[in-house]
């Protein structure tokens, strides 16, 4: 049976690139395969099998766009707390699940998995040159542990990040790959049915891919 993926659009996301990418990862994945949809409207949410929020821009800026969309933000809830639908965030859409983001000014967030989004604040070691904000640019994502949607995704390999503001996760059981820019930063993030990414799988060739496809193939 082929799946319903759906790829939110609140007017605040990487949307075309997004869908391409997950169109030539859905053509690596049995079962019946996926039809891919760009879409805001929250019948659509309701009917998906598995939801993609995408993200670019400042954090208050994007959930201000998200809950201001009709009926995407209860929908959201319903299908991916209450139903269980499985849900990747990219980017700024991992960082929405935070409990709130601290970009001009404090914001809630969705607050699924605990934890602040903050500033980039990179350390530097004595006598190297200074680490720039934003971080941007590829990094190697280093796995804390396993997860059951990426096992078939490559170890120590590189992505593609841009951004400015990292998600301080409360739990570190929450982490499950960090990259480094001065100090760890949560590359992926996962519970239970949430999976988020804060590099852009889109932009990051094969590794990328291969974290799409796992996500289209998961069974939470």
């Amino acid at each position: 049976m082929t799946e319903q993926v759906l790829v939110i659009d609140y007017g605040a996301g990487n949307l075309c690139s997004v869908d391409n990418a997950l169109r030539v990862a859905a053509d690596g994945v049995g079962r019946g395969g996926a039809t891919i949809t760009v879409s805001s409207s929250p019948v659509a949410i309701a009917r998906a099998d598995r939801i993609v929020l995408p993200g670019v821009g400042a954090f208050g800026q994007c959930i201000g766009a998200l809950r201001a969309a009709s009926g995407i933000a209860d929908a959201l809830t319903t299908a991916v707390r209450q139903r269980g639908v499985p849900f990747l965030g990219i980017c700024v859409g991992m960082q929405l699940m935070a409990t709130e983001g601290r970009e001009h000014g404090v914001f809630a967030g969705l607050d699924w998995i605990g934890g602040a989004v903050e500033r980039l604040t990179p350390a530097t070691a004595a006598g190297g040159p200074a680490l720039k904000v934003p971080h941007m640019g590829w990094n190697t994502v280093g796995f804390a542990r396993d997860h059951a949607a990426l096992a078939g995704v490559p170890r120590d390999t590189r992505a593609y990040f841009v951004h400015s503001y990292r998600f301080a996760v409360d739990e570190s059981a929450d982490v499950v790959a960090a990259t480094d820019h001065g100090g760890a930063i949560a590359a992926i993030v996962g519970r239970d049915n949430l999976l988020g990414v804060q590099f852009h799988p889109e932009k990051s060739q094969a590794f990328g891919l291969s974290v799409l496809r796992g996500f289209l193939g998961w069974r939470p």
